[in-house]
């Protein structure tokens, strides 16, 4: 039986800051690389045999990504990368922290952010 495992990319620098991330590249945190390599350690030890990988073309979800394989040993597994995996895209509100946001639309009109 075929089995299909979906992760979110590890914390970024702007997710600890509350920031709209969006298309926008931004590195992992110290605590996102921690959280890729618990991950990695997770699906090592379901012991599967993976044959292919997917992430989008962000930064982030890229070295979560090479985080994992690297510490299953897939190292050289050839990933495919899709601009439609990409993070929603937030255009002008990319980099704003959402709770600055949230207090100038208020709580019912940010729910549809």
């Amino acid at each position: 039986m075929s089995k299909l495992i979906l992760i979110r990319h590890g914390q970024s620098i702007w997710n600890l800051q509350n920031r709209f991330t969006g298309w926008y590249n931004v590195e992992l945190s110290k605590n996102g690389i921690k959280e890729a390599e618990k991950a990695g350690a997770l699906i090592k030890n379901l012991n599967l045999n993976i044959e292919a990988a997917f992430t989008s073309y962000l930064v982030r979800a890229i070295k979560t990504l090479e985080i994992i394989l690297e510490i299953c040993s897939l190292e050289k597994l050839k990933y495919k990368k899709a601009w439609e995996l990409n993070e929603r895209h937030y255009g002008s509100l990319t980099g704003l922290n959402k709770s600055e946001i949230r207090s100038k639309l208020g709580e019912k009109q940010f729910k549809n952010y």
